[in-house]
C-alpha cells in the first residue's frame, strides 16, 4: 500500500516534498520552495507523519532513491534529494530550471 500510495503522487508537472513538520530539513525545504510562484496544484507537500503506514513509506522512499531520511523531494518521478540539495539547487539556480523545465511555476 505504501509504495502505491508514493507512486500516486508522483507525476511529471508535479513537485511532491514527503516530509514530517517537526524536522529542520524539512522546514528548509518548505522555506525554499515558497520562495517560487507555482501553478495551483504543482507543489504538493506530505506530512507522513499523520500517515498511518509511515514507516513503510519510508522503506519505500529508501528503495526508490537510496535514502529513507526526510524530506525528500521529487521532480516529477526524479527524486532531487532532501532539504540541503534542495537548498543548494536553489543557490545555484539550477531549481528554478528544473522547475520551469515540467511547466510548474507560474
Amino acid at each position: 500500500m505504501a509504495k502505491q500510495f508514493v507512486k500516486a503522487e508522483l507525476r511529471g508537472d508535479k513537485v511532491v516534498v514527503f516530509l514530517k513538520p517537526t524536522c529542520p530539513y524539512c522546514v528548509m525545504a518548505e522555506d525554499v520552495l515558497s520562495s517560487y510562484k507555482f501553478k495551483p496544484g504543482h507543489l504538493k507537500c506530505i506530512n507522513i507523519s499523520e500517515h498511518s503506514e509511515m514507516s513503510a513509506i519510508q522503506d519505500y522512499l529508501l528503495e526508490l532513491t537510496g535514502a529513507r531520511t526526510v524530506p525528500r523531494v521529487f521532480i516529477g518521478e526524479n527524486c532531487i534529494g532532501g532539504g540541503s540539495d534542495v537548498e543548494a539547487l536553489h543557490k545555484s539556480g539550477k531549481l528554478e530550471v528544473m522547475l520551469k523545465s515540467i511547466g510548474a511555476l507560474q
